[in-house]
């Protein structure tokens, strides 16, 4: 069996609204908490408790992942400035 090799090269990774969209993939996660929220005793009832308890982890995890993004994109904007003192 031969090796597989790949005949181009991978693509460059897309660079879009990184912050913009953790932001809003947090915000939706937090909303469908709140919306499950007044309906905690049913979910309860049938066991689906965990959908409820998912929707705050997800916005849990958006937090920590807006903080990330955000020092990244600082990083990379930070590397690509060209140094403005120069030590000689």
């Amino acid at each position: 069996m031969a090796k597989w090799t790949p005949k181009h090269e991978a693509p460059e990774p897309l660079e879009g609204p990184v912050v913009a969209t953790i932001t809003g993939g947090t915000i939706i996660w937090f909303v469908l908490f709140l919306v499950q929220l007044p309906f905690y005793g049913w979910f309860e009832d049938h066991g689906h408790l965990w959908w409820l308890w998912t929707c705050l982890a997800g916005g849990g995890l958006g937090l920590i992942g807006i903080w990330y993004v955000r020092k990244r994109d600082a990083a990379i904007k930070r590397a690509s400035t060209p140094e403005s003192t120069s030590a000689e």
